[in-house]
């Protein structure tokens, strides 16, 4: 075959080819178009999504308003035993959860050096007494001096002693006056010194001030105590665990609604759901700020006849400010819904109607019905349609509201969120 005849082959060929990649090129591209005109018939030309609303029912039932507060666990009273001397603990009798009463020996100190002050001081007090013995003798004899030579000048009609004799004589008895009251005054130094001692070994020994549970124990015997410039803490004695005290920290968006005499429920950890009662016993007016959070403490009043409460445990406290026993309830998420605009299911681009429409409620806190100065509004359905009905309300607690007036009674259903779904 010569070079003229291969060109002709492959010519043919190639125009075979080009033939075969155009006869299917054809059918599938109108193919695709008919899929595309079908696709934009049905987005753009289908009517808008209906709308299903989900209701809830207005019923009747207890409302209770209450303030959220977290705190400790405290006895009513508590007593911080400590020791005004430094010294070595000889023993120390009793331990954590020991009931003691008033007077009983908790501790002992070693008392050998403040037995040896009391010594000195003692001998000090005798030191002391045996000046004034000495200043009254010494006074008594300056006086016979002086009245021995007043007799003599009066014997002598003033010849004898000289004046200069007599006063002397007058000043030594002054003298010795003067060194009497100083010994005196010595002795009472003295005296106190010696009551002192005696006193510091009286507080050598530790004993209850009150009548009471150990709750916690700080030493051990053989240890020794330095009373420097604070009083070391030996003992924490609590009064009486039947009756305690719950000290929260309250925010100051809710100190307002909180007063003396309001009643509280809270839980222990310890205890599960169990709930204690409380009552509000005081409301501090001085604030406490931690990481610029502003708290007020709230001290509340609890019984404890079962003991089943411990000091230092943390309670999550409920202070109920508001009750009614039988209210019309509302949902708040009735009054915060708002119907959609009309036409507003047809502006859905064309990504948007591929994607589910999720529950929707409302645009903003409480919708454009419920703007600041406007009517609270609910609304219902009435022939499939929402309708709107204006409430007077009263108290909430963030999720049902007291309704006090309007078209609304028990068992009503009242809009709370819609959903575009496809007819």
């Amino acid at each position: 075959m010569n070079t003229s005849s291969l060109k002709n082959l492959l010519n043919e060929h190639g125009k075979s080819a080009s033939s075969a990649r155009q006869r299917w090129r054809l059918p599938a591209l109108a193919a695709l178009a008919l899929i595309i005109a079908a696709l934009c018939f049905f987005f753009f030309t289908s009517s808008a999504p209906k709308l299903r609303y989900a209701t809830e029912k207005v019923s009747e039932g207890p409302l209770v308003v209450s303030v959220s507060a977290s705190g400790a666990l405290q006895p009513t009273r508590s007593v911080h035993v400590g020791s005004e001397l430094s010294g070595t603990l000889e023993s120390v009798l009793v331990r954590e959860n020991d009931r003691v009463v008033k007077g009983q020996l908790l501790a002992q100190m070693d008392t050998s050096k403040l037995k040896d002050a009391v010594a000195r001081s003692q001998a000090a007090v005798t030191a002391a007494e045996a000046n004034v013995a000495q200043a009254e003798a010494t006074l008594a004899e300056n006086n016979a001096s002086l009245s021995r030579m007043r007799k003599m000048a009066e014997l002598s009609g003033g010849k004898a002693p000289a004046l200069q004799e007599l006063e002397s004589a007058d000043a030594a008895v002054k003298r010795a006056s003067a060194n009497l009251a100083s010994a005196r005054a010595e002795v009472s130094q003295a005296r106190a010194a010696l009551m002192t001692e005696q006193t510091n070994v009286h507080k050598a020994t530790i004993r209850s001030p009150t009548d009471g549970v150990v709750l916690a124990r700080e030493v051990e015997p053989g240890q020794t105590v330095a009373a420097a410039m604070t009083t070391p803490v030996l003992f924490v004695i609590a009064e009486d665990l039947t009756q305690m005290e719950l000290h929260v920290n309250v925010d100051e968006a809710d100190v307002s609604q909180v007063r003396e005499g309001m009643s509280a429920d809270f839980t222990v950890a310890a205890w599960g759901n169990r709930k204690f009662p409380a009552t509000v016993e005081r409301v501090d007016l001085g604030a406490t700020t931690t990481d610029n959070v502003v708290t007020y403490t709230t001290v509340l009043k609890v019984a404890n006849d079962d003991l089943a409460l411990r000091p230092g445990m943390t309670a999550s406290v409920e202070i109920i400010t508001t009750r009614r026993e039988k209210a019309l309830l509302i949902p708040n998420a009735a009054l915060r819904f708002t119907p959609p605009a009309e036409g507003a299911a047809n502006t859905r681009s064309f990504i948007d109607r591929l994607m589910p429409a999720p529950p929707r409620r409302s645009r903003n806190n409480g919708g454009a019905n419920q703007q600041r100065g406007a009517a609270p509004t609910a609304w219902i359905l009435h022939d499939g349609l929402p309708q709107p009905v204006t409430l007077k309300v009263g108290i909430s607690n963030g999720a049902y509201t007291e309704v006090l007036g309007g078209e609304l009674s028990a068992g009503a259903e009242v809009i709370t969120e819609y959903q575009e779904v496809k007819k």
